[in-house]
């Protein structure tokens, strides 16, 4: 018994370590993207971050006082990581939090760097640079914090992908930003926060739902493959086959788009000869296990 709780102990300790790697990884190249290719082109990166700088240089332009780029982004996500911390998890929102201090931290530390002086090139490969920052802080199990945050709740709460909500309210942020700073750096602002969108929604996929129609002649060894694999149920069809005029049997399952990467080659290996149809799924009213957040 004590050898098992040793290994459960440093199999907790190393899991935690490999997610504090990543989380830091994330924060560094998040902070790194804002110190090159957000400030090359003077964007405004929307989100929380995007907040915080518009709120840095409303006070430096029109109060004259140089506030710190942690200072405000900390306070702004207080509230939301109350809500994460009660809602989605306690550990994921600490993981959270820790990136979110050392991406405060990276941000005010590191130097500018002058990568480009293309704006447009700026708000693309910036874009492309911040949903690869925070696809690695979700695949550690935390967030970059903000809006993030918000959109992992109501993800998780009504099982629809929020990400497109994320883009509109961004690009309230970005109107404010063009009002008072011009409208170039606004309009250049929204290919970032696009580019940053569509992005995360290919890298990181996991609140996307997917419906498997699968035809197989093994229909309870492909079932035990999705339950043991997913935690997901499927119903089982029993039709005929037109062509050769033979009764087959089809699973229908809806899960996330990253298990249907998993299960593919498990149904492949358990019948060669199975079809599987793949379908996107808009929404879903019903029952759907969400594997939890710690």
């Amino acid at each position: 018994m004590k050898t098992i709780k040793l290994t459960d102990s440093f199999s907790c300790f190393l899991r935690d370590a490999v997610r504090l790697l990543l989380v830091a990884i994330g924060a560094l190249l998040m902070g790194f993207n804002i110190q090159s290719f957000v400030h090359a082109g003077n964007l405004f990166p929307g989100g929380f971050t995007g907040l915080s700088l518009l709120l840095q240089e409303i006070f430096y332009r029109f109060v004259g006082i140089t506030l710190p780029f942690s200072v405000i982004n900390l306070i702004l996500n207080a509230i939301p990581a109350i809500i994460s911390f009660k809602f989605i998890g306690p550990r994921f929102t600490i993981f959270s939090c820790v990136m979110i201090v050392l991406a405060s931290f990276f941000t005010d530390v590191l130097p500018s760097i002058s990568v480009t002086d293309d704006v447009l090139l700026a708000a693309v490969f910036g874009g492309f640079i911040n949903a690869c920052a925070i696809s690695i802080c979700l695949f550690a199990g935390a967030t970059s914090g903000g809006t993030d945050f918000i959109a992992i709740y109501f993800s998780e709460r009504h099982g629809k992908d929020a990400w497109n909500y994320v883009l509109i309210g961004n690009a309230v942020v970005l109107l404010v930003a063009g009002y008072l700073f011009g409208w170039n750096r606004a309009l250049y602002s929204i290919f970032f926060q696009f580019t940053s969108t569509q992005a995360l929604k290919l890298l990181y996929r996991k609140y996307q739902r997917l419906t498997m129609l699968i035809i197989t002649s093994s229909p309870e060894e492909v079932y035990t493959i999705i339950k043991d694999t997913t935690h997901h149920d499927a119903t089982l069809f029993t039709g005929i086959g037109c062509y050769k005029n033979t009764e087959r049997n089809m699973l229908y399952s809806v899960v996330s788009a990253d298990e249907v990467r998993a299960l593919m080659p498990l149904i492949k290996k358990a019948d060669p000869g199975a079809f599987v149809n793949v379908l996107a799924t808009r929404q879903i009213n019903g029952r759907f296990y969400q594997r939890p957040n710690d």
